[in-house]
């Protein structure tokens, strides 16, 4: 498996929780009707948008896990191929871009430049994750400690977490194109069976591509070690997300 490449996961994806819902009605309360949804994936933000009467464009690079969003049938939202580099989008169409979850992967100068090419004036940009909130959460806390000691050269990509999104407001009000940095950040609980919370790790690019078949599979079996004999789990999560206002 390649890093960056989510082909073989897209199934898998359907296990991940969703965002935090009082943080998402915070955000909607901020900006304005029409999205472009970066780096969509199967549309776990997507949904939420939806649902919150939002329409606009769920803008996914790679093609499985597009047709897992397609699958959704959101009416409000229509699916095309593009990247946080080039979305395809015209210019000044969109009030709102948000990304979620895919920010690190983004050639960030190219990205943001296309953003603030996209958005209408005053238009808003949301960057948001959902780490575990390992503070608060022993058992994945001890997942971590399992991963580590199997994998210890790991680099984490996709965590949201502070140690991974250090620099991040120096990066986006750095460029210039965007001002007025909003933090928002709320903890969520998302319940789970020990199969579905299996299935959120096996949706993991970067430890998939970096630990190789060996590890990852001693990795999933320390976790499974770790779930035996528990019924539903509260995995803890974080919502972190940063939103400016273009320039």
């Amino acid at each position: 498996m390649q890093q960056g490449d989510f082909t073989q996961l897209a199934r898998a994806y359907v296990h991940r929780p969703a965002y935090s819902a009082p943080l998402i009605d915070a955000l909607v309360a901020l900006t304005g009707d029409e999205v472009a949804d970066i780096g969509a994936g199967t549309g776990k933000l997507t949904q939420m948008l939806a649902a919150r009467g939002r329409h606009g464009h769920a803008v996914e690079p790679n093609a499985a896990m597009r047709a897992e969003g397609q699958a959704l049938n959101l009416e409000r939202f229509a699916w095309r191929a593009g990247s946080a580099e080039e979305t395809s989008l015209a210019e000044a169409s969109v009030d709102w871009v948000t990304m979620a979850s895919a920010f690190h992967w983004a050639d960030a100068p190219r990205a943001l430049a296309e953003f603030h090419r996209i958005l209408r004036p005053s238009g808003r940009l949301t960057l948001l994750w959902n780490p575990r909130d390992l503070a608060r959460d022993t058992l994945q806390a001890d997942i971590e400690r399992d991963i580590a000691t199997i994998a210890p050269g790991l680099k984490r990509r996709s965590s949201g977490a502070p140690a991974y999104t250090e620099g991040l407001e120096d990066i986006l009000l750095g460029s210039g194109l965007f001002t007025d940095l909003v933090f928002l950040e709320a903890p969520h609980v998302e319940p789970m069976s020990v199969e579905r919370h299996l299935g959120a790790w096996r949706s993991v690019n970067d430890i998939q591509a970096q630990a190789g078949p060996q590890a990852w599979a001693k990795i999933l079996a320390a976790i499974e070690q770790r779930l035996e004999g528990l019924g539903e789990i509260e995995v803890r999560y974080r919502t972190r997300a940063w939103t400016v206002r273009k320039a």
